[in-house]
């Protein structure tokens, strides 16, 4: 990526950022599309009909469409939360279940798409949990005999934050379309790093977060095929068209499901990071990450003590690289990068529990994940600086 890019993120002068999994940097003209806001229309949403509230009604709604049209759907299909983990438990606690009912799942899940399906069992529903090969790979035909009749709905990520490998989504998807199963994908992942369109994916449900694609902390997406078909879980201000002393009726479109004063300011510039990375295409960047990931993998299994984790098959995955050394904890690998030359990664268990079990590292991995914004000329340092942090032990 070129240099233009690189000065929209001054923070950049000072350190090597290689966690964007965790969260994304923030561009300037998003933070400037933010602070607008607050100084030249800062007003509530659909709560009035002067200047103001007019001019960032529109906006808001701008941006829900801007998402919508971004993952290729439909503007009233986008509901903003304020991240994945509501997103998805948004879907947990909007559907009706019932004793008996099934969830299938995986071992790659974040405790985000994990946690939720697992507190139903106090409901009755039952759940599957499909495993990965020990490289983060599906057998498709383990999700051929885990959904079934009773299967009520299948979450899958469709990108590791441990392994960085791709799930066969459209695989899954044909499964749950013969078995009459809901499908809903957690694209935390995905949706920042590679070119999606939820007709071509086949899900009900896409979840993902504001922050890890260059948009506001506090930003977060869910995306229905049938907004009809989930139950709003929060009630208030905003998502009703009339209330009596005994009953109510709801609004239409996304506003049934933000009810109150919603993040205004994070919603609008989430509609500009999208406008940012349209900007840049999507395509771009999934081979600029591409090339990355090839020299980081490539450079780390050189590396004597150095254990790399996931496909090393670029066509499975992406930029989110895992690994260790033999000898020291990830937590001291991360410091030692960080205060040796500011290079900035992920350690521990990436909130991957399950997942860290199944491989057997009960301390974790050091993980680097690449965007838009990083640099082969980072990358090599980056590999230096490990290959010096391996020979110490």
């Amino acid at each position: 990526m070129n240099e233009r890019i690189r000065a929209d993120f001054p923070i950049l002068k000072d350190i090597i950022y290689m966690d964007s999994a965790a969260t994304s940097l923030t561009p300037e003209p998003v933070l400037e599309a933010v602070l607008s806001y607050y100084r030249e229309y800062n007003a509530n949403v659909g709560r009035g009909v002067h200047r103001l509230s007019q001019v960032v009604s529109q906006k808001y709604q701008n941006a829900h469409r801007k998402v919508a049209e971004f993952i290729g759907a439909k503007e009233g299909e986008v509901i903003f939360t304020k991240n994945t983990t509501e997103a998805i438990n948004m879907v947990a606690y909007g559907l009706r279940w019932a004793k008996g009912d099934e969830i299938v799942t995986t071992l790659l899940e974040h405790h985000s798409n994990f946690l939720p399906w697992l507190r139903l069992k106090e409901k009755g529903v039952s759940l599957k949990i499909v495993k990965p090969s020990k490289s983060g790979i599906f057998d498709i035909s383990d999700f051929e005999q885990a959904i079934g009749d009773r299967t009520r709905l299948v979450a899958v990520t469709h990108v590791s934050n441990v392994l960085g490998t791709i799930s066969p989504i459209k695989e899954i998807a044909a499964i749950c379309k013969e078995n009459n199963t809901l499908f809903l994908v957690d694209g935390a992942q995905s949706v920042p790093h590679i070119p999606i369109n939820v007709k071509e994916l086949g899900c009900d449900f896409l979840a993902f977060s504001g922050h890890k694609m260059l948009g506001p902390t506090g930003t977060g997406v869910l995306w229905m095929r049938d907004p009809d078909g989930l139950e709003p879980t929060f009630f208030g201000g905003g998502m009703i068209e009339t209330v009596s002393r005994d009953d109510y009726t709801l609004t239409g479109g996304y506003e049934r499901f933000e009810a109150g004063t919603p993040h205004i300011a994070g919603g609008i510039g989430l509609g500009r990071a999208v406008d940012y990375l349209n900007e840049v295409g999507m395509a771009k960047i999934r081979v600029h990450e591409e090339s990355l990931a090839k020299i980081l993998l490539e450079g780390l299994q050189g590396i004597d003590k150095v254990q790399v984790y996931g496909s090393t098959n670029l066509s499975e995955r992406i930029g989110v690289v895992s690994f260790t050394i033999n000898g020291l904890h990830p937590h001291e690998v991360a410091l030692m990068l960080d205060e040796a030359s500011d290079i900035l990664v992920r350690s521990g268990h990436h909130c991957c529990m399950p997942l860290m079990h199944y491989l057997g590292l009960e301390d974790g991995t050091v993980r680097a994940s690449l965007y838009l914004y990083n640099t082969e000329e980072e990358v090599d340092t980056f590999l230096e600086m490990v290959e010096g942090v391996a020979k110490v032990v």
